[in-house]
């Protein structure tokens, strides 16, 4: 596709991404925790993901359940780190050595549920929210990081219908 012709899908998507950073702007205040600062680059991981997913509606599908399942590991390591109290430095390492060895079998599971890198992005998010965001806890950052993937899955599906609707009307 030549520059003149690209122009418009470019447009569009920087246009997407300006409405991301407005509606986060509007969100800070509604979602926790209290006093937050935006979470928009939690929806443009999840617009990449999208893309990597394979473009289709049901591939975003297995990259929401995948962030789902993310968040859930996340939980469950950071609880079984605390259980792991003992093991000092070896604490979370361990819980990580456990969950990440029992993920990897998802890459069997039912298609639906095999789409391993949401699962990552949404699970390093989670840490990163938990522990560089003050006043995170686990249900406030689970809706609000669920809030935001799923935004971004949607503009990662509105550039695609954009892309193609326009790319069709400029071959007629």
């Amino acid at each position: 596709m030549k520059f003149a012709k690209h122009t418009p899908i470019a447009l569009f998507v920087g246009c997407q991404a300006c409405v991301i950073q407005m509606i986060d702007n509007v969100l800070q205040g509604a979602l926790p925790p209290a006093g937050n600062v935006g979470f928009s680059w939690v929806s443009f991981l999840a617009w990449a993901t999208y893309f990597m997913a394979g473009c289709t509606i049901l591939n975003g599908v297995r990259s929401f359940f995948g962030f789902i399942m993310g968040i859930v590991a996340s939980i469950i390591i950071i609880t079984m780190g605390g259980f792991f109290g003992a093991l000092g430095f070896f604490a979370f390492p361990a819980a990580i050595l456990i969950i990440a060895w029992l993920l990897f079998y998802l890459e069997l599971a039912p298609e639906l549920f095999s789409f391993i890198p949401a699962v990552y992005i949404a699970s390093g998010a989670f840490f990163a929210c938990m522990n560089y965001v003050p006043g995170a806890s686990f249900g406030g950052i689970f809706i609000t990081e669920m809030v935001y993937l799923s935004l971004g899955l949607f503009f990662g599906w509105m550039t695609i219908a954009f892309r193609g609707w326009y790319e069709k009307r400029e071959k007629e």
